[in-house]
């Protein structure tokens, strides 16, 4: 079995984030997805599980963190830096908040960030393949 990550979070309004998720480039599983869960795939590897919050609480006491509040930065790579922007761009126009951090452009590497509705801060990025894989330098890829 491969090695995955299963992201759980919690969510006051669960068909709002079940829509801004498929918005952004997430599918639904449904196999794993009912009335106080929903499964949303990112790749074969990477699951969004979105909670509703009584559905939190079976797993944890601790305090779901306020809108506002910083818990984790969640990074995810993505083809191309017209695929970054387009996600960037998708967030903002359905329900999250658009450049929540300020957007970076290293050359050879580049993010965007936003909030989902419930204030849950991603950052998709791309990176140049030859750096990624090893092939360049990042002084190559940025000269």
């Amino acid at each position: 079995m491969p090695k995955m990550i299963f992201v759980n979070l919690p969510v006051a309004d669960l068909p709002r984030a079940r829509a801004f998720y498929e918005a952004i480039g997430f599918t639904n599983e449904p196999r794993f997805s009912d009335e106080t869960a929903a499964c949303m795939v990112w790749s074969e590897a990477i699951f969004v599980m979105l909670l509703t919050h009584p559905k939190w609480r079976s797993f944890t006491e601790r305090p779901i963190p306020a809108v506002g509040a910083s818990e984790v930065m969640l990074c995810i790579a993505c083809d191309s830096r017209d695929e970054v922007n387009r996600m960037a761009d998708a967030a903002g126009a359905n329900g999250g908040t658009a450049e929540i951090n300020p957007a970076q452009d290293h050359g050879f590497m580049m993010s965007r960030s936003f909030a989902d509705p419930d204030g849950h801060v991603w950052e998709p990025m791309w990176m140049d393949p030859a750096v990624a894989e090893g092939e360049a330098h990042v002084s190559e890829a940025t000269a």
